[in-house]
């Protein structure tokens, strides 16, 4: 059984940074693409950045390009999301997602498991 969970979030300033860490367990597909979702009450979840399983590369939303950063470790089981010069709009619950047999995706429909959630709040 798959399982992912997230630690890592918090409280943080305008202007400063947050990195999200997400361990996974379980997996036993050959390749695989982890995300990072966010999700703001009332509104549907959206991707935020992805990694390959197979080469380490990532994709991003264009909101999260050059401020977001996304890693996995070369067991591929865990993947941190750094997240830097944060506003308001980052405020959210962040998710981690797999997403079996994939190499990059940020459809939300197409991710097999998630993690719990983790609370992010930008604010002063």
């Amino acid at each position: 059984q798959v399982q992912l969970v997230e630690s890592g979030g918090g409280l943080v300033q305008p202007g400063g940074s947050l990195r999200l860490t997400c361990k996974a367990s379980g997996i036993t597909s050959d390749y695989y693409a982890m995300g990072w979702f966010r999700q703001v009450a009332g509104k549907e979840r959206e991707g935020v950045a992805c990694v390959s399983s197979e080469n380490g590369s990532g994709d991003y939303a264009v909101f999260a390009k050059d401020r977001f950063f996304i890693s996995i470790d070369e067991s591929g089981t865990t993947v941190y999301l750094q997240m830097n010069n944060l506003n308001s709009d980052a405020t959210g619950v962040y998710f981690c997602g797999a997403a079996m047999g994939f190499f990059h995706t940020l459809q939300v429909d197409e991710y097999d498991y998630w993690g719990q959630g983790a609370q992010v709040t930008v604010s002063a």
